[in-house]
């Protein structure tokens, strides 16, 4: 059986458990009883709204500095196109006159070029949008040498073309005449360019000139 000594006083554990309320008290009353629970720090609090806008502008201002680039990376600035001189005794002639003012700004994806200067008169030109290979119009040209009896025409909307073309040269290119307007009319294209830049010439030109009877060259002998 355990002495006297063993066990604590009982005066003792009602002053320790006084005090443990006492001292729980003090801290009830100190301040607000929503503070016992509270487990934030004593720094400034953030609202969620503040905090969305801060996390929502960097991605704004990345994904609007993406699209600028990705915007001028495809914006390819063409520079004028240099074209040699050929004879055009009719440039200044009332067909081309009439014709050029006339002619589209756009012949299906190609849009009209800027030509370097000194240009040569009655010639207009049009370009894909990143460049290459252009289309070129020129107005008042000689009969071409290869305009014959014998030649093969392709009326396209009322309008008759003469192509002319070295099968033999490699080229992707080729020269179309037009025969029946009163004056000579070429336009070389990539065979790429299709079939919508002679239609939309052809229209055009059946706006502006009236046909006129062919004057083919002679068969050579």
């Amino acid at each position: 059986m355990s002495s006297e000594t063993d066990r604590p006083d009982a005066a003792d554990t009602t002053d320790n458990a006084t005090k443990t309320v006492a001292e729980a008290d003090a801290t009830a009353s100190s301040g607000d009883p929503a503070d016992r629970y509270s487990v934030e720090g004593d720094g400034p609090k953030r609202s969620p709204a503040l905090i969305a806008t801060a996390v929502a502008l960097p991605i704004a201002l990345i994904v609007a500095v993406l699209i600028i680039a990705v915007g001028q990376r495809g914006h390819v600035t063409r520079d004028p196109l240099a074209l040699g001189s050929v004879p055009q005794p009719a440039a200044a002639g009332p067909s081309c006159t009439a014709l050029l003012p006339t002619l589209p700004d756009k012949l299906g994806d190609y849009t009209r070029a800027d030509l370097a200067q000194p240009a040569p008169p009655a010639t207009v030109a049009w370009q894909l949008p990143d460049g290459g290979d252009p289309i070129v119009l020129r107005c008042g040209l000689d009969r071409p040498a290869e305009f014959t009896k014998a030649a093969a025409l392709q009326g396209i909307n009322g309008v008759n073309w003469f192509e002319v073309r070295d099968p033999t040269s490699g080229n992707t290119s080729g020269t179309w005449f037009i025969v029946d307007r009163g004056t000579y009319i070429a336009v070389t294209m990539p065979d790429k360019a299709g079939p919508t830049p002679l239609q939309d010439i052809s229209n055009a030109v059946t706006r502006v000139l009236p046909p006129q009877p062919i004057d083919p060259g002679p068969i050579p002998n």
